[in-house]
């Protein structure tokens, strides 16, 4: 299958491959059909070697394999149970790949659990490299922090919804500094005069849009800069969203309840929902789609 993910409609969101059957396939076979679909990623589902996984999933860009990625676990998701997949827990999907289990809560709209995130200071003088590389003034950076929930993102907040649109970056520069680079800002939109929950109250404090029922403007918009692994700019990133979250929440920036927006640049229109449970852990949510169904030689 080919499943558009983190869009309401298709060919809004962001582009997987999804093979079905990878049990007979080398790495090889897997990184050659990844290169050549030409998507951010390709996944190929084969059977669980955990016992308490509903499927196993493997995920490749066009140059590497991938331990974790938010938008292949999703479409993955989709794929298996369009295909006729059923969990052992209802409505909830235990994913195995690389990185280890993920859990898939079933509802509205599909939705994975953070893996647990790895944060770090980011050093001054390759901090320096990267504001050089997107064309950035270091005045424009409000925060920086390195994040790892398996795939690892330099992660920049930036002072603007304006200023992250407006790059152009030097994605030459950026492959030869080896880091991939997530940069966000929150929008500033004034809040709605009615106050819906706790959440809404802490996004008027932030600054950022109160969510009515039916309102999906953006709090925060997002782009992902992946050169290292063959993808300049990826539409809409799962696991980039999600070490975000966890940082942005935790560290005051936004409220537990948030709309992201990402793939304005790249001609798409990527929604990704994200939510903090009471047990600190943060869900990433959004629409899939199927696209293409059908068979390909390997």
């Amino acid at each position: 299958m080919q499943v558009d993910v983190f869009g309401a409609t298709p060919y809004a969101g962001n582009p997987l491959a999804v093979v079905l059957d990878g049990a007979d396939l080398s790495d090889q076979q897997m990184q050659d059909f990844a290169r050549w679909t030409h998507l951010s990623e390709t996944c190929f589902l084969l059977p669980a070697t955990d016992p308490t996984a509903d499927y196993r999933v493997r995920i490749f860009t066009p140059g590497a394999e991938l331990p974790f990625a938010g938008h292949p676990t999703l479409g993955s998701c989709h794929a298996w149970l369009q295909a006729g997949g059923v969990p052992k827990l209802q409505g909830l999907v235990v994913q195995q790949c690389e990185q280890g289990l993920v859990r898939i809560r079933q509802g509205e709209r599909l939705a994975f659990a953070a893996p647990k995130l790895k944060r770090s200071a980011v050093p001054d003088e390759l901090l320096a490299s990267v504001a050089l590389a997107l064309g950035l003034d270091p005045a424009q950076i409000v925060a920086a922090q390195w994040l790892n929930n398996g795939p690892q993102w330099l992660g920049l907040l930036l002072d603007s919804a304006p200023t992250l649109l407006a790059l152009e970056p030097d994605h030459l520069a950026l492959k030869q500094l080896g880091c991939k680079v997530g940069v966000a800002a929150i929008e500033e939109t004034e809040p709605a005069p009615t106050l819906i929950a706790r959440s809404n109250r802490e996004a008027r404090a932030f600054g950022a849009r109160s969510l009515g029922a039916n309102d999906a403007a953006p709090d925060l918009q997002v782009r992902a800069f992946a050169a290292p692994v063959g993808v300049n700019e990826d539409p809409v990133t799962g696991s980039l969203n999600a070490s975000l979250a966890q940082w942005l929440v935790a560290d005051g920036h936004l409220p537990e309840n948030y709309l992201a927006a990402q793939g304005q640049c790249v001609g798409c229109d990527g929604l990704v929902h994200v939510s903090r449970d009471a047990t600190a852990q943060v869900w990433v949510g959004g629409d899939v789609v199927t696209c293409i169904s059908g068979e390909v030689t390997l």
